[in-house]
């Protein structure tokens, strides 16, 4: 611990304004001047760093000193937000029940409207999804929404959103605005110097019903013959779910009751995240004991929806994707209607939409820029990505420009109700596609590390001297998105096309908000009549597969 590190910590004590984070502070310097190692480092991380504000906002542990999340580095988030913004801006800020969050969105609305703009705060803790719909239907400017959707308990984060009333309103943010937004937020001064003011709005119960309203006019067919198990995993989705599957007419789903409560501690789950091993485990079991067709979950900030059939097995993202794809340009008319999915999923939705005849998109990694899928005069009818994100549109256009658990959740219920009608599960639905299209198995693999550099190099070394082949199968060849690709913005990411008796490929990209190299792969096999002998080859291949690649980026 050096004397800079000291003073700033000081510095810092003197100017927290949370009475909470104060003390930990002070603890914390006691401890570290006494010669606690942990303290030290503990010490030096909080203030060798700070929280960087980009397109995903801001997002960390909960704790005193910049490089954490709390009080005094969202007051500076929301100042500037303001200064970014243009005079007498309209912003709804929304918060989930997280550890901190309403006291941030508080925060965020007095600074905001003691810079002078109007805010509204939405009635309590609620789904991301309400925030952006709420953005786009009051034609505010911007949106906040606090929230770390499924990161661990000591997390919190801080979204923010564009608006307007064009087909985008209601998206996240893009660069260059994030770059904007930085450095408005590198230019505030001392927190004590900031107008604080009293007279925001908080609005009432109306805000939640034109949400449902809005959602409950997705295409959901007239089957409501379902029953459904639910959990929202100790989120905010609950009562909002159970009360959108009211009003469109399906039967109240059982739900896990040990999820069923917000609670930010998470009890029941080492890792509040449906894709992580095991979270599902209750909500599963609530689905085979009451004899459900259908198991459904929302991850915490319900922006996100796991899908499973009880008895057989958690369905894919991008299982759900195609599934989705297929219902609803089933349920929708017109030739403007797009579909897109990004770099990493599966390429199944680009088979679908030539055999529909509809536009599709591809883009890069992340909601805010599925979002923006769709030009002038078109209407973007599905959006999805891997990662259990969906957004759904109807004749009438999209409820929300993000990712929507619980409009996606209304959808899933109504595909599943009519194939239940038909004589089919979602397992049969499976299978018509792999027929009609190919089978498409899809995985990935996270190496987690503990120095950036790792990737950075790693990614150098792949793309000076890409490998000739993955196992058994031969790379044919290597897109670069590092300088843009097809028309897409810049990133970093690697995709290769494998070639040996199945199609394959392999897209690896740095991860956006943690020390990872992450690996999406999928391998497509061609049908002849018997679906379960192609999945039992197209399973030993993928497993292959992700073995090998595996080897290849831990060197």
């Amino acid at each position: 611990m050096t004397a800079d590190t000291v003073a700033r910590a000081r510095q810092w004590l003197d100017e927290d304004p949370d009475p909470a984070t104060r003390e930990e502070l002070g603890a914390l310097l006691a401890r570290a001047e006494s010669g606690d190692t942990a303290a030290l480092a503990d010490l030096d991380d909080r203030f060798s760093a700070r929280l960087e504000f980009g397109t995903a906002g801001l997002r960390g542990e909960l704790g005193a000193g910049p490089n954490r999340m709390n009080r005094a580095v969202v007051m500076r988030a929301a100042a500037g937000i303001a200064r970014w913004l243009a005079e007498g801006s309209h912003v709804v800020v929304g918060y989930d029940a997280r550890h901190g969050s309403a006291d941030f969105a508080e925060a965020s609305a007095a600074v905001l409207t003691g810079a002078g703009h109007r805010v509204s705060v939405l009635p309590g803790p609620l789904p991301t999804p309400v925030l952006a719909f709420s953005v786009r239907d009051l034609h505010a400017d911007a949106g906040i929404m606090v929230t770390a959707s499924h990161n661990p308990p000591r997390d919190n984060g801080y979204k923010v959103y564009v608006g307007g009333t064009g087909l985008h309103a209601g998206a996240q943010i893009v660069a260059p605005v994030d770059a904007e937004i930085s450095a408005a937020i590198d230019a505030v001064g001392p927190l004590g110097d900031l107008p604080l003011g009293r007279g925001w709005t908080v609005l009432g119960q109306e805000a939640v019903e034109r949400y449902l309203a809005s959602v409950t006019g997705l295409p959901l067919g007239e089957d409501r013959d379902l029953t459904i198990a639910y959990t929202p995993m100790h989120g905010v989705g609950g009562e909002v779910l159970l009360a959108a599957m009211e009003r469109a007419g399906f039967a109240r789903p059982s739900v896990v009751d040990a999820q069923f409560a917000p609670d930010p501690d998470f009890p029941t789950v080492r890792f509040p995240n449906p894709e992580e091993p095991g979270a599902m485990d209750l909500a599963v079991a609530a689905g085979r004991d009451t004899g459900a067709d259908l198991v459904l979950a929302n991850d915490p900030d319900a922006d996100r929806l796991a899908v499973a059939v009880p008895g057989r097995r958690l369905l894919t993202g991008d299982e759900v994707g195609g599934l989705l794809a297929e219902y609803v340009l089933d349920h929708t008319t017109g030739a403007d209607r797009v579909v897109a999915t990004s770099i990493v999923s599966s390429s199944l939705l680009g088979k679908i939409a030539r055999d529909r005849g509809v536009r599709y998109e591809e883009t890069l990694t992340g909601f805010k820029w599925l979002a923006r899928a769709g030009g002038p005069g078109e209407r973007p009818v599905l959006s999805y990505e891997e990662a259990l994100g969906y957004c759904v549109g109807g004749d009438e256009g999209r409820p929300v420009a993000d990712k929507d658990g619980i409009g996606a959740a209304l959808v899933m219920a109504a595909l599943a109700a009519t194939a239940k009608r038909r004589g089919r599960t979602l397992m049969d639905l499976l299978d018509d596609q792999a027929r009609r299209y190919g089978l498409h198995l899809s995985d990935q693999l996270s190496v987690r590390v503990e120095d950036l550099a790792v990737i950075s190099t790693a990614m150098r070394w792949l793309r000076a001297e890409p490998p000739a082949e993955f196992g058994s199968l031969k790379v044919a060849g290597v897109d670069d998105f590092s300088e843009g690709y097809e028309g897409l913005p810049p990133t970093d990411a690697l995709r290769f096309r494998l070639e040996g008796g199945v199609w394959a490929r392999v897209t690896l990209r740095p991860s956006g908000t943690e020390p990872k190299l992450k690996a999406y792969i999928e391998v497509v096999l061609d049908v002849d009549g018997d679906v379960s002998a192609a999945r039992a080859r197209g399973s030993a291949v993928l497993a292959e597969l992700v073995a090998a690649v595996a080897d290849a980026v831990r060197g």
